[in-house]
């Protein structure tokens, strides 16, 4: 079963007059994972889709919905798939693909079949992004060992952490959909500061590998306008092209970054430093 929800684009001035319930309505995604059940979440901010699979018994079959007006789910669009549970199972068009914790899958435009399993008794969590798709790329697992990984960070300002470049061009063809596992060390917190923005791409932060009874506090908003959502394990929250995307937890944590929009450059950002913020 694929249900879905919808969000429409939100103006930054607007955002200024939000409390926290109009910023957890409009940003939040608390709902991704149910048992049985493909749950998405369809974005105005470049038609960008956030979706959770959890297969119980039986598997889950990704379904086309009404905000796509297709025939099925992936006819102009690609997706990204990392398990973020035990190991599952993604079918493609009748091929299987065995994805373990914290592995990719890529899945190119026209593949008219996805479906999700579980792999023994563990319980797989596949976390989904979709963008809209000009032309078709072969569908491609991203193991751990083909991730780009980089080193950022120091115990000092509590930001230690590794990156894991999973679905981006320099590990696999894609149109406009980028994304990638970051994980913090023990004992460090903050994500992505310095903060910035980039107007070009839109952005979704997946938080998980949270300990239970821990939160994050993800800062969002203009940078002299800021505004914090409070988040839990294995929730997202959508991040616009106007706003900074930075977080800091009460204990160390992982999270997904996926993006789409109309460039690939990494550096084309405005930065803002701590000092500027607002």
């Amino acid at each position: 079963m694929t249900n879905s929800d919808f969000r429409y684009a939100t103006n930054p001035v607007d955002a200024r007059r939000y409390g926290t319930s109009e910023l957890r309505e409009h940003f939040l995604i608390d709902n991704l994972f149910a048992t049985g059940q493909i749950n998405l979440t369809y974005s105005m901010y470049d038609r960008y889709i956030v979706g959770g699979a959890m297969p119980a018994g039986e598997k889950v079959k990704l379904e086309t919905i009404s905000h796509l007006k297709s025939d099925y789910f992936l006819e102009r669009r690609e997706l990204g798939i990392i398990n973020v549970g035990d190991k599952g199972v993604v079918y493609v068009d009748g091929v299987e693909y065995v994805l373990e914790k914290k592995e990719a899958l890529y899945v190119g435009r026209g593949s008219k079949e996805v479906a999700f399993s579980k792999a023994g008794d563990g319980q797989p969590l596949f976390y989904l992004n979709s963008a809209p798709a000009h032309k078709e790329y072969p569908t491609k697992k991203i193991g751990k060992e083909d991730a780009e990984v980089v080193h950022l960070g120091d115990d000092l300002n509590s930001n230690k952490r590794i990156i894991n470049k999973l679905i981006v061009n320099s590990v696999v063809e894609t149109c406009q959909l980028q994304m990638g596992l970051t994980e913090l060390l023990p004992g460090n917190v903050w994500n992505t500061m310095p903060a910035h923005t980039h107007t070009r791409r839109m952005e979704a932060y997946f938080y998980f590998d949270l300990a239970e009874g821990q939160t994050i506090s993800h800062f969002m908003g203009e940078p002299q306008n800021t505004r914090h959502i409070f988040i839990h394990n294995n929730q997202a929250v959508l991040s616009p092209e106007w706003s900074i995307h930075s977080g800091v937890g009460t204990s160390n944590y992982s999270f997904i970054w996926g993006m789409a929009g109309e460039n690939l450059d990494y550096g084309d950002m405005d930065t803002c430093e701590p000092h500027e913020l607002r």
